[in-house]
């Protein structure tokens, strides 16, 4: 028995929705925006694509990447990360012992062709790669790429999402040295942020991606750059979060949250060190 596909809500235009949810919610990042509605747009229109859409996004810390691809899943789901379409995974959680990656890449292996069997539409994220064990990810390189079927299984619609920290330090400097060459961060484009995220990223031996297949078969459609966020995108996260709480909007208060988070470097304290990921903590300190 495999249950109807699920598809982008209707009457809902899907990807325009998503596009003005991007444009209204995620905070400072246009360059995301820009690819993410590329690649969902995509896959939403090609009614028979080549392979599954495939996104790794990268940055540090509180810059948006669970949030964008939550987003991504609710416009995609019903349901949204709670649909039975939907596998989360996290290293931490369902891969923790380096000893049992041999089991781990089986187990994987499995879960993803059942699951695909079951439903071809179906979506994969894949949390914290940095710390994912070098290898393991590769069992998936099959479900990937643009073959017609593979174990039995049309799987071409499926989506996978890989999470990462890894490269966000980069992006930073990167963001950072252009800001000194007067380059605004509204300007800085992927191809100023590509090599930096590919060494990083692709090039590490403590990364997930470290010598694999995925990088070198190029089945990565969008590697996504999710760039620092500064005081004032601080600011409207306060601001967001506020409203969200059902709290009044002071500017008093979103003025004194934004400032008690860490900025660097150390001179200009131009970019927030953690992104929007106090701000919620941090609200009740300063009612």
């Amino acid at each position: 028995f495999a249950p109807p596909a699920p598809h982008p809500r209707a009457g809902h235009a899907g990807s325009c929705s998503l596009e003005f949810d991007l444009a209204v919610n995620l905070v400072g990042q246009p360059l995301v925006r820009q690819e993410v509605m590329k690649g969902v747009r995509g896959f939403l229109e090609n009614q028979n694509p080549v392979k599954p859409l495939v996104m790794s996004f990268h940055g540090s810390t509180g810059t948006g990447k669970t949030y964008v691809s939550s987003m991504v899943i609710r416009y995609l789901f019903q349901g949204g990360l709670q649909s039975p379409y939907v596998h989360h995974f996290s290293p931490i959680v369902h891969f923790p012992h380096a000893e049992q990656i041999e089991q781990y890449k089986e187990s994987l292996k499995r879960w993803i062709q059942g699951n695909l069997t079951n439903c071809g539409r179906s979506a994969f994220l894949f949390d914290e790669m940095d710390k994912m064990h070098p290898g393991l990810i590769d069992v998936i390189i099959p479900f990937l790429g643009p073959s017609w079927v593979v174990y039995g299984t049309n799987y071409r619609k499926a989506i996978f999402i890989f999470i990462s920290n890894a490269g966000g330090e980069q992006i930073n400097e990167v963001t950072l040295a252009l800001w000194r060459a007067r380059k605004d961060r509204e300007e800085i484009s992927l191809q100023d942020l590509e090599p930096a995220i590919s060494k990083a990223v692709f090039e590490n031996p403590q990364s997930g991606f470290w010598k694999s297949g995925i990088i070198n078969e190029h089945l990565i459609d969008f590697v996504v750059p999710f760039l620092p966020l500064k005081h004032h995108h601080v600011k409207q996260c306060v601001v967001s979060e506020l409203i969200q709480q059902g709290l009044e909007v002071r500017p008093g208060v979103v003025q004194e949250v934004a400032k008690s988070i860490p900025y660097f470097p150390e001179e200009e304290k131009l970019f927030s060190s953690t992104g929007c990921k106090t701000v919620a903590s941090r609200i009740s300190f300063f009612l």
